[in-house]
């Protein structure tokens, strides 16, 4: 079943089952509809980085916030590098980066966070969302896995992190692999895939890739995650998978690929309030 849930009237794609199980937290993915971002950028761009108006960007930050019922001072975002690297955000570092990328955690793909009205955000035109859960400890965490950051492991490492730095259970935790470039257009060659597969655990399954010939291969990004994830010591049931392909649905979503790299991000968004 598809995690993510369309709401109409808000073109937010927010994670139902989880929200309503456990009060007080919010987690989902914005559109790129809804905002006062102008072309390319149309609407709801989320990206500073992109070359968007500030004031605009800003604008449709808190506009989410706003429609979240989430305080605004508690965005907080990186500075994403195609990394591996995990932040532990405290609530003195709780809103960098919401105003501007020069105050956003520098070199940094993936932040968790054990403190409440802290809002974690990551940025997204086809890479793929990770969104992380210990509902017993209200511990949150979100990646940011492009090709780069999958084949380092950056959804292993934010496991291990929720782990040893703040004290969550493996069998606690719930992962959601947020909407992304399909398997269906997700062209690569032989220098990615060898990049891939060098973590995989042996006889892990080839559904995740498919051999085009002449050194090309459609690849799922999301499901190669899926089976870090499994690989991590997630239990497969509590790992759920977003159907949707941002470059099929350019209509609702940025797309790096589809929109020739002038675009807007979209926004994932994980938190729990007080």
């Amino acid at each position: 079943m598809e995690p993510f849930v369309l709401e109409q009237e808000t073109s937010l794609l927010r994670i139902m089952d989880w929200e309503k199980q456990f009060p007080g937290l919010v987690a989902g993915f914005t559109t790129r509809k809804g905002g006062v971002s102008s072309f390319p950028f149309e609407s709801m761009n989320c990206g500073l980085h992109v070359g968007d108006e500030c004031q605009s960007v800003v604008e449709n930050r808190k506009q989410l916030c706003s429609t979240l019922q989430f305080p605004f001072e508690g965005w907080t975002c990186a500075d994403q590098v195609h990394g591996n690297q995990i932040a532990v955000v405290t609530k003195s570092e709780s809103g960098r980066g919401r105003m501007s990328m020069e105050d956003a955690i520098p070199g940094t793909d993936g932040i968790v966070t054990l403190e409440e009205d802290v809002l974690l955000t990551s940025f997204y035109a086809d890479c793929v969302p990770l969104l992380v859960i210990d509902p017993v400890q209200k511990v949150a965490g979100i990646a940011h896995a492009g090709w780069k950051g999958t084949a380092a492991i950056i959804s292993q490492k934010i496991v291990e992190t929720i782990s040893n730095q703040l004290g969550a259970k493996k069998e606690n935790l719930r992962v959601a692999i947020g909407p992304s470039i399909g398997g269906c257009c997700y062209e690569v060659d032989d220098r990615v895939i060898n990049r891939l597969v060098e973590n995989l655990s042996p006889g892990t399954k080839g559904d995740w890739l498919k051999d085009k010939g002449n050194g090309k291969y459609d690849v799922d990004l999301k499901l190669v995650n899926y089976y870090l994830f499994i690989q991590a010591g997630i239990p497969p049931e509590q790992i759920q998978v977003s159907s949707w392909c941002t470059r099929c649905r350019n209509d609702l979503f940025f797309s790096y690929r589809a929109d020739g790299g002038k675009t807007g991000r979209m926004a994932a968004f994980l938190g729990w309030r007080k």
